[in-house]
This record gives structure tokens, sequence and C-alpha cells, in this order.
């Protein structure tokens, strides 16, 4: 008698859209209606792809967080990074930037200046990790990683490769210091590939790419703007790349952000950007940033303006 097949996909959820920041649109699986929290995974942002005209791009000016990490990941065009830590970065293609908010910190993120003026394409995703309790009132920490020190694991028969952003893969291992245990995986494929998570960890696959993949052993079907929730059941999770090519060479290759992480298992208060444990926790925040022990970054002013006046340029184009 054949062994059953576990099934290893307990939902697909498909991203909605709304606008964050500046006035940018984002596409957002978590939190949506039928899931709020992914335990440690607070959000999952998908900024893009967009063509930007000269005068157009828009970020998220001045605005805090405390009680998480955030995770910004640039595939195409480029951030610029501020905070009132002293912390500054420009973030291009393939660069990671993991920001511990910790006790609490102010920060912007703007199109470069080059991406302003000239206009172009930008895409990328902005993830939420949620720290312990023990870890809430840290001291920020900003690292910001260029694509050259992100190692990538490439399979035997080269028909798959995995960026390494946190985790490891078989003998690959990130260099990304995390507070919580989590995977973070940019994974492209036009064949097959077994994946092993650590025991313990939940798992989500998100299909940012127009291709379609199947996912787990059960093969479940995961379309671009997708969102697979999964229990490994302890087994390793399998992805298939399904759609031939238009050439006749092969299957189309399909890439998914691969998100794992330990659950923290704590009750969580969350307003807006912060994340605590309790009520009062949240209320001291909003306290503590109205008096300014957040601190502050020099430029504000000017950062509003530009968000402004690209935001009025979008509109006279008909783009809002």
């Amino acid at each position: 008698m054949a062994s059953k097949i576990p099934k290893q996909v307990s939902r697909v959820i498909t991203a909605h859209r709304q606008r964050e920041g500046g006035g940018f649109m984002v596409r957002r699986p978590l939190p949506s209606g039928s899931l709020d929290y992914a335990d440690p995974f607070l959000m999952l942002d998908h900024l893009g792809p967009v063509h930007y005209e000269p005068g157009e791009a828009v970020g998220a000016p001045d605005h805090p967080h405390r009680g998480f990490e955030t995770v910004t990941y640039v595939l195409e065009g480029g951030f610029e990074h501020h905070d009132s830590h002293g912390n500054h970065g420009v973030l291009s293609p393939g660069y990671v930037q993991w920001m511990t908010a910790g006790s609490g910190v102010i920060h912007s993120e703007m199109p470069t200046e080059e991406l302003l003026k000239k206009g172009g394409n930008f895409h990328g995703f902005q993830i939420w990790v949620n720290l312990p309790a023990k870890d809430k009132m840290i001291r920020p920490r900003y690292q910001d990683v260029p694509p050259e020190n992100i190692p990538w694991f490439e399979s035997t028969d080269k028909q798959t490769k995995i960026k390494v952003i946190a985790g490891e893969v078989e003998d690959v291992k990130a260099n990304i210091d995390t507070h919580t245990p989590i995977y973070f995986l940019d994974l492209r494929t036009t064949g097959k590939y077994s994946l092993n998570i650590p025991e313990g960890m939940d798992a989500m696959v998100y299909n940012y790419h127009p291709a379609t993949i199947l996912v787990g052993q059960e093969k479940t079907k995961v379309e671009e703007s997708q969102l697979a929730v999964l229990k490994t059941q302890g087994q390793p999770v399998e992805f298939e790349a399904t759609e031939e090519a238009a050439d006749g060479s092969g299957k189309k290759e399909a890439r998914v952000l691969v998100l794992a992480g330990t659950p923290i298992g704590e009750k969580i208060a969350r307003y807006g950007p912060f994340v605590m444990n309790t009520e009062d926790e949240l209320r001291q925040a909003m306290v503590d940033v109205r008096s300014g022990k957040f601190g502050e970054i020099s430029g504000s002013f000017e950062r509003m303006r530009k968000t402004d006046e690209a935001n009025a340029r979008r509109r006279q184009a008909g783009k809002e």
C-alpha cells in the first residue's frame, strides 16, 4: 500500500493592493483578512514592479518603528535610507537592508536621487519580523548588505539558484545576523528542488513572478501574487517549475520568496508602526514618539516636499 503524501500547504492567500508610505502601491498577502500574523513574520509587502517617469518616484518619508525588525530587499531601482541613529545607506539592485528598530527609531526610505530625477523601474520587498519581549527594547541596529556579500546556492543540475539572505541552504550560509532564527530565501528554478527547513519552523512561499510554481509534497499550484502557508510536517518542501518556455527550451523560470521561522509564541499588541506585547506598551511608544525620545532626522521638510511634488506629478499624469 502506497504511503500517504503529507499535506504541507494549509492555505493559499492572494495579495491585496493598498497604498503605503508616501503613496506607493504594494501587494500585501500578510497581514490579510484570513491571516493576521504568521509568527514570527508580521508583514510582507511586494513593492512594484513599477515604472516611474522623471519626478514621479515616491518612498516613505520620516516615520517611527519600535519592537521589531524591518527587512528591505531591492530587485530594481533604489532606496536611500536615513535614520535617527545616524545611519545612512543607498540600496541599489540586489541590496538588503536589515534594520532592528528595537527600542525605537525614526527612519526614512526615499527613492534615490537618480531614480527621482531620471525615472526608471522599481521593484522590491519589505518584510517585518517580530522580536521576542526580551529584545523589544534593545538598542536599534542597522545592517546594509550589498549583493556581493549575499551568497547564492546552485543545485547540481544547474536548474535552481537560491539567494541565501538569511538561514542556510545545504552548505551555503547567510552573512546576515538575525535576532530571531529565520530563513529568507529568493528561490529561482526551471526544474525541481527539494528544500530542507529546520524542524520546528513554519514556512511561507510567496510567488512574485508571472510563472506558476508547484509547492509542497502534494504539489499545490501557487500563482503570481499568491502566498502559500506551510506546515512542513518534518518533510522537505518540494518546488517545481511548470510552465513551458515559449521557445521550447524547457520550463519558464519560477521565482519565489521563501520565509521560515521559529514561532516566538508570545501575545502581541500592534498599532501602525509599533509591535509590542501589551496595550500599555503601545501607549508608551506613542508617548515616547511625541516627546522626542525616538530622535529626529534633519531634512524632514525637504523629503515631504519631494513626496508631495511626486504625487502631484503622478496625479496630473492620471496615474492616481
